[in-house]
């Protein structure tokens, strides 16, 4: 197994990769990948985690570049914190050797767009488990509201997905043992991003280390040939 990377190398990894799908010049190679999956057959070494949405426009593999086995990935509608998206990161931190945890969620988010619809208009036709995810959100889409208010809709919605992003985060930093213990002993680093479905840009905005920015060459990022 190769060496595991830092959780600075390995964000600057992420970070080239999107540099490179926002400019489409991608170095993922389709024709390769039936041999790398016979590689990987034995073994898996993914040199970061993503706990993502499971909204299809945003596949973190495509987003940041990279192929089979280099990301370990949990997809939940809202990038929420439960259970087993705890124990999964536990999984892969500790099996893997994985020192890097980035939670990413997006912009436009319909599952965070339904939290904020249940402050205003509580429903009660949810199902259990769609109403589990609604009030997992709720805490984010609550501070949201007392920033922003209800006026302009766009902005509460771009400040209640930052705010659902922190909150998952927080939850990943000090709800979990295994996670701590990593942190304090291996340098395990957790940090929050936002994916944007308009530029194709992730921007790092929780916990990144100074030197590294939200963004590598972030004015190349606004403006992508």
């Amino acid at each position: 197994m190769p060496d595991t990377l830092s959780p600075t190398e390995a964000l600057r990894r992420l970070q080239a990769g999107n540099m490179r799908y926002v400019s489409g010049t991608g170095i993922r190679d389709r024709a390769t990948e039936h041999e790398r999956r016979r590689e990987l057959v034995a073994d898996q070494a993914p040199f970061a985690i993503v706990l993502g949405c499971s909204d299809s426009r945003v596949p973190a593999e495509m987003v940041f570049d990279q192929g089979l086995g280099d990301l370990f990935v949990i997809r939940v509608a809202g990038n929420i914190v439960a259970p087993s998206q705890v124990g999964s990161i536990e999984f892969a931190a500790d099996r893997f050797g994985v020192r890097l945890v980035v939670v990413m969620g997006h912009s436009q988010c319909g599952a965070v767009q339904a939290a904020l619809e249940e402050l205003e208009r509580p429903s009660e036709n949810r199902s259990p488990n769609l109403g589990f995810i609604v009030r997992s959100i709720l805490p984010g889409a609550e501070s949201a509201a007392k920033q922003r208010g209800f006026e302009d809709r766009d902005a509460l919605l771009r400040c209640a997905v930052r705010e659902n992003i922190r909150v998952s985060v927080q939850h990943l930093r000090h709800g979990s043992a295994v996670l701590e213990q990593l942190t304090r002993e291996n340098g395990l680093l957790i940090v929050g991003a936002e994916y944007s479905l308009e530029t194709g840009v992730v921007e790092f905005f929780d916990g990144v280390p100074a030197p590294l920015g939200p963004t590598l060459q972030q004015e190349e990022f606004r403006n992508p040939e």
